[in-house]
């Protein structure tokens, strides 16, 4: 199989990294996700209009890509700027309504795709552990609509998001894979409080209050009970992309490292002279090319691959991607000595948003579980 990116996947990733390089410069950013908004509407507008956005949707829903070598062009980018803008809710609501919505709500994806409407995913609470199926937030018939009661935890960029895919049960206990519906909320419909926080590893989050939110029955995505299906889609695509801005940022933090050992003097004798510290480094590359070839099973996969093959090569990624990532964030600062832990380096916030990607999605632990009950699964049908 050739790996090997097509000419306008290239084009695409050296114009985004080029934008990258010249507008949005670590000083940049810092001030960006220190912001009181947690992004810049203005870059994210940019992105739009260089077809960023686009690149992630597929033509049949106005864009112009949509595969899963495109996600991860375009993350790896975003991962080595430490960009904070809201692509990854982008992603997984624009994979939602386009597999499941109608066409009234796939008229939504143009906006989403000219960066004109921030698209936000909500289905985490405060209590499921990673959990995909285990949603408590309620949805009750009410006349010809629906009201919904809950909360959702952990929404990036909430505070700013113009609408909302929302997880409710519509029936069926906490925990069951049936009876989860998903509903498309405006920001400003009543009932739906929004609370912000900034977050660890920069830009903001949000708690989502739903008291007695009433929808239209047009804001039903999907079959009603049968949401389970389009989250794993979602939460997929999420998933890859996070795997390849874990990527990005990999190689930012091993650059900077490289560049560190090549000036740094102890002793007068280049730091880099040291055979412990070669060692080492040598072993940190070693483990960056695996999760690349992770990230690119994984892109491969989600494409043409039934449905266990695709979930186990998404989860052994995400697997790889936090177990690599701690060790680079953790390496990186060690080589550095103490002034790898100032926050005046990039390289501190490369480290912080390695381990929070770790957690976003399901953490190393939950996809490592993940991957053997999905190979006992594809065990029970290979015997079948």
């Amino acid at each position: 199989m050739n790996f090997e990116h097509t000419e306008d996947r290239r084009m695409l990733a050296d114009s985004l990294n080029r934008f990258i390089s010249e507008q949005y410069a670590f000083d940049a950013r810092d001030r960006i996700a220190k912001s009181e908004h947690g992004f810049s509407k203005e870059i994210f507008q940019q992105f739009a209009e260089l077809g960023v956005i686009g690149a992630l949707f597929g033509e049949a829903d106005g864009g112009f890509g949509g595969g899963g070598f495109d996600i991860a062009v375009v993350f790896e980018a975003l991962g080595r700027g430490l960009v904070v803008e809201p692509l990854l809710g982008a992603v997984m609501v624009g994979e939602a309504i386009s597999a499941a919505g109608s066409d009234a709500q796939k008229e939504k994806l143009g906006d989403i795709i000219n960066g004109v409407t921030v698209a936000a995913f909500a289905h985490d609470e405060a209590d499921t552990h990673y959990e995909r199926t285990r949603v408590s937030t309620r949805a009750e018939r009410s006349g010809g609509g629906w009201v919904l009661h809950g909360a959702k935890a952990v929404v990036p960029q909430g505070e700013q998001a113009d609408l909302f895919l929302v997880s409710a049960r519509t029936s069926g206990k906490v925990d069951d894979e049936a009876g989860i519906s998903l509903f498309l909320v405006p920001a400003k419909t009543a009932g739906l409080t929004v609370r912000g926080c900034p977050s660890i590893d920069g830009g903001r989050v949000a708690e989502l209050t739903l008291d007695g939110v009433k929808l239209g029955a047009d804001a039903l995505l999907g079959a009603e009970g049968q949401g389970a299906v389009t989250l794993e889609r979602a939460i997929g695509r999420g998933v890859l992309a996070l795997c390849a801005e874990a990527l990005g940022a990999m190689e930012a933090a091993k650059t900077a490292t490289l560049d560190y050992l090549r000036t740094r003097k102890q002793f007068g004798t280049l730091i880099g002279s040291f055979q412990a510290l070669q060692h080492r480094m040598a072993d940190l590359l070693l483990e960056i090319e695996q999760a690349r070839s992770a990230v690119i099973n994984a892109a491969a996969a989600i494409d043409g691959a039934d449905r266990v093959a695709r979930e186990r090569a998404l989860s052994a990624a995400k697997f790889s991607i936090g177990r690599i990532g701690a060790l680079v964030a953790e390496e990186s600062i060690q080589m550095h000595g103490g002034i790898g832990m100032t926050w005046e380096l990039p390289l501190p916030h490369y480290a912080k948003r390695l381990v929070m990607i770790d957690h976003q999605l399901g953490d190393e632990d939950h996809h490592l579980q993940r991957y053997i009950a999905l190979s006992k699964e594809s065990g029970k049908e290979v015997a079948a």
